[in-house]
């Protein structure tokens, strides 16, 4: 009787648990996300059904440190002189149920782009796991919603 019980619950339980999973649509990505060292902003935006990001705050430049960050570990000499402003590191996403896939990130303090993929954990919370070859060779950053631009911390109140 006792192993009938915990069989029962345990397939309530599990049975339960994909239901209790947020679902999310394609369009809840976009917004600006503040990245897991807090110093910088990308707002994630759509270009036709894809979807993108561009680096929008940058921590060192808001507080006064630097006038202008530009992206000098880019292995092309020509583009070494961008500014990491408004730079676009995110592009070719496409949303497939509850994961945005098949883009690429590029990562302007080591100058490499890696392919990479967004995954929402909450309204709030959204993981992108940037990899080479396969996601299992890789490393996932944890970002937060940010209401504009300026980071919530930052921001006036």
């Amino acid at each position: 009787m006792l192993l009938k019980r915990i069989f029962v619950l345990l397939s309530l339980i599990s049975f339960s648990t994909p239901c209790l999973a947020q679902k999310f649509s394609a369009d809840d990505i976009l917004g600006f996300w503040l990245s897991e060292s807090k110093t910088g902003v990308i707002e994630v935006y759509k270009e036709g059904e894809e979807f993108a990001g561009k680096l929008v705050w940058l921590k060192e430049i808001h507080e006064g440190k630097v006038k202008i960050k530009l992206d000098i570990e880019n292995p092309d000499e020509k583009l070494q002189k961008r500014s990491l402003m408004n730079l676009k590191n995110l592009h070719g996403f496409k949303f497939d149920g509850d994961i945005w896939s098949g883009g690429k990130i590029y990562d302007p303090k080591k100058g490499k782009t890696y392919s990479a993929k967004m995954t929402m954990k909450s309204i709030d919370k959204l993981d992108l796991r940037g990899y080479v070859g396969i996601s299992l060779f890789g490393r996932t950053s944890s970002w937060t919603r940010q209401k504009s631009a300026i980071p919530d911390s930052y921001a006036k109140k």
